[in-house]
């Protein structure tokens, strides 16, 4: 499982594209959004850089990933 803390989010459509942009790379992936702390946790079998970039090009800045 991923954890990635994803700036600029504030409304249930940031939550609806960040989900939709991983869930574009791995269909099965589990996404949790908490929207208050900026918290997304991904369980995927993708690789953590292709999930961040997903995200990122949805456009959305990661700041930290693990």
């Amino acid at each position: 499982m991923y954890q990635l803390e994803v700036q600029e989010m504030s409304c249930g459509h940031c939550v609806a594209s960040v989900t939709k942009a991983v869930k574009a790379l791995d269909g099965s992936a589990t996404v949790d959004v908490d929207l208050a702390s900026k918290q997304v946790k991904v369980a995927s079998s993708a690789a953590l850089a292709d999930v961040t970039a997903a995200v990122v090009a949805a456009g959305f800045p990661v700041t930290a990933a693990r």
